[in-house]
């Protein structure tokens, strides 16, 4: 059996990546791989923590294998365009791309909550000890290793001051509205609680781009492994299984170069704005209302869920309360609804449910909380929009999919004892406006509806 290698030179690296991960395989490095010049824009890309993918993907000398899985089969195809593939603790190697002269463009997968934004928006949360410890070490020494990832771009940005090493790009690709303002405002307060001289830097020589990002890539399993190995006859240690639908709309100016993404299908437009609010409501907000309620009437993945014709009238409730907030034509709307309908049902496509739960406390005030306080504002309370909020305190309370939430710690002590002051308080963190009456209510029914208490 063969193994993945390289028959030519990797293309220089002029992209750096953190969040080495299924999805960026699946999406950022999909588009270089297939723009007309990827060959001259190889991408550096780094994990978040663990140096399993890396040390995979480096033994294959970056490549891998993209198995594309439509309801009717699989498509199999060998991504090069990641030049090299370095670990978390590589901090050496993650100084030295950001002080070449040559990289122009940064791009991060590192989900909503990785950015480490203070409670209420603004700057960067620097309650947090790891934030703190990071901040300690940078005023110690800017070239030892941090762990959190807005220190570690900061830490960057400071060894291509110190290069001079000119503009660079910064382009977040995670699911948070105006993703590029946000990180810049994360990322400056970072380098201002540190060296305002690099903030002021950053101001004249750092652009942000907003973006918007589509693809669903489930995690691999072993069976897909050796699905790759009997289909193609490689022995690919890092896989990664996609849907045939992408999408990435971006707006911003790329200020030292950037690929020919467009020509790979991205789009580029003056205000991601309407896309981005399409995709977080009708496609994350439906995942989110699947993942937690769809979970606890025995459900693993998306695709099973959608065979439960439960799940399925759910969803349309809350399409219909999220639809006519949309800036969109009712006819693009109405199609995407039935092209994610046909997306979730495809059988061959394990999400899991569980994966999708993971930090509802990041993910449900941008995905949910804004279409429930429209509706609000309107004077309506659809079952629709409250039902993935009851669904998420029922998890919380331990029904369905286990908890994984990087404020665990805070969310699920609130979501225990008697029912009505457990849903008071939950909502009250996600959004002080909804621990109303009328909206508590509605969602102590909705839990029992779905068989909590």
């Amino acid at each position: 059996m063969s193994t993945l290698s390289r028959t030519a030179p990797a293309p220089t690296v002029r992209h750096v990546h953190l969040g080495l991960g299924n999805f960026f395989r699946a999406h950022q490095a999909w588009y270089t791989e297939h723009a007309p010049d990827g060959q001259e824009w190889g991408i550096a890309a780094f994990t978040g923590r663990s140096p399993q993918l890396s040390d995979d993907m480096a033994a294959q000398d970056g490549l891998f294998t993209l198995v594309t899985r439509a309801a009717d089969g699989d498509r199999f195809e060998v991504v090069g365009s990641v030049a090299k593939a370095h670990a978390a603790s590589d901090h050496a190697a993650w100084l030295a791309y950001f002080a070449d002269p040559q990289v122009a463009v940064v791009t991060t997968t590192v989900t909503e909550a990785g950015y480490l934004r203070a409670p209420g928006g603004g700057g960067v949360d620097a309650e947090r000890p790891e934030v703190r410890s990071d901040l300690d070490t940078l005023r110690s020494d800017p070239t030892a290793r941090v762990l959190t990832a807005p220190a570690r771009i900061v830490a960057g940005l400071a060894a291509r001051r110190a290069a001079d090493a000119g503009p660079l790009t910064i382009v977040p690709c995670d699911n948070l509205p105006d993703n590029g303002p946000v990180v810049a405002g994360v990322l400056r307060d970072t380098a201002e609680r540190w060296d305002p001289d690099l903030a002021r830097w950053m101001d004249a020589n750092v652009a942000y781009v907003t973006t918007m990002v589509d693809r669903i890539t489930p995690e691999p399993t072993a069976a897909d492994l050796a699905t790759v190995e009997s289909e193609t006859g490689v022995a690919d240690r890092a896989p990664v299984v996609t849907e045939p639908f992408s999408e990435w709309v971006l707006s911003g100016e790329f200020t030292a170069g950037r690929p020919r993404w467009e020509d790979a299908g991205a789009t580029f437009t003056d205000d991601v704005g309407p896309f981005e609010q399409r995709k977080l409501w009708l496609l994350n907000g439906a995942h989110s209302t699947l993942a937690y309620a769809g979970s606890i009437r025995g459900h693993e993945t998306v695709a099973d869920a959608m065979q439960d014709a439960t799940c399925r009238a759910w969803l349309q409730e809350w399409w219909d309360a999220a639809s006519g907030h949309l800036a969109l034509p009712a006819d693009d709307v109405a199609a995407y609804r039935d092209a994610l309908t046909e997306r979730f049902a495809n059988p061959r496509m394990r999400h899991l449910l569980g994966q999708i739960a993971a930090d509802g406390s990041q993910k449900l005030p941008i995905r949910v909380v804004p279409v429930l306080l429209r509706e609000r504002a309107a004077g309506r309370l659809p079952l629709g929009a409250t039902r993935p909020l009851a669904a998420w305190v029922c998890h919380l309370r331990g029904s369905g999919a286990p908890v994984t939430d990087a404020r665990a710690d805070e969310v699920v002590p609130l979501a225990a004892g008697p029912l009505p002051e457990a849903v008071r308080r939950v909502l009250g963190v996600l959004d002080p406006a909804l621990a109303d009456d009328e909206v508590v209510a509605a969602v102590v029914d909705q839990v029992g509806e779905l068989g909590a208490s």
